[in-house]
């Protein structure tokens, strides 16, 4: 069992949240009202179907784009750029192919001019996705997983308060999905960030979350909220687990006869 530590995550709060595209001269609905609280530390899993604005909903809170309309909040204060206390960790790694894992993780910090006088959170965050003998490794040379682990990494290093996840295990194969899924929980158990998680895997939204929220088709709007009661480490045979992952499949329209 991990221990659990203090929360240093913020709460997220979204009121109202519209957003379109331009869309051949058109535009293009793609978020409709969305409201959605997010306690301090809290592991939220959104599901829906392909292209329902999941994405786009990760990309507003991070700041990387401003909602048509309605208010997004991180603690008291309106989101209206992007900053470091919020980090987006994408699908691909996107790691720099010329920087060692060493230098792509200290990119944050290289950035905002940190890395003389705070360089030892390069070691910290390596060591907590355990890359600590691979600083000097260049992204080629590492596994799919070891990869992401890198990409985690760059994120941590920046002490995020809110970490949202736009199906960072997509790519990897199945075994590695299973690994990485236990490793990145129990990050969070370690670390408790506010975190956002956006994936097509029920299995793994239960798995993670503390909650599951799920969307419709676009322009998407919010139409269930399930609570994960189980406790952690959860196991995907359990009885109260299936009975979930029947319930997420049902509110997304799929066939449960299996």
């Amino acid at each position: 069992m991990v221990a659990v530590a203090a929360t240093r995550g913020a709460p997220v709060r979204l009121s109202k949240v519209c957003h379109r595209f331009d869309f051949h001269g058109q535009p293009l609905p793609v978020l409709d009202a969305i409201d959605l609280a997010v306690g301090p530390g809290e592991f939220v899993a959104l599901l829906g179907p392909s292209g329902c604005g999941k994405s786009t909903l990760l990309r507003l809170i991070a700041g990387l784009e401003r909602p048509h309309s309605g208010r997004i909040f991180m603690g008291g204060e309106e989101i209206e750029t992007s900053g470091p206390s919020r980090i987006l960790v994408f699908q691909d790694p996107t790691l720099y192919p010329w920087r060692t894992v060493r230098q792509n993780v200290a990119l944050g910090l290289e950035a905002r001019g940190l890395l003389r006088t705070q360089g030892r959170r390069v070691d910290d965050a390596l060591r907590q996705v355990g890359l600590e003998g691979f600083d000097r490794a260049y992204p080629h040379q590492l596994s799919g997983g070891m990869a992401q682990r890198a990409a985690l990494a760059r994120a941590l290093v920046n002490e995020p308060s809110v970490m949202l996840m736009d199906e960072p295990l997509a790519n990897l194969d199945s075994m590695t999905r299973m690994s990485m899924q236990g490793e990145l929980m129990a990050l969070w158990q370690r670390e408790r960030f506010t975190a956002l998680l956006v994936t097509h895997d029920v299995e793994e939204a239960l798995y993670l979350a503390e909650r599951v929220v799920v969307l419709s088709h676009r322009p998407s709007r919010i139409v269930a909220e399930l609570a994960v009661d189980l406790p952690y480490p959860r196991h995907r045979g359990n009885e109260r687990f299936v009975e979930l992952r029947h319930r997420v499949l049902e509110e997304l329209g799929l066939q449960v006869d299996w």
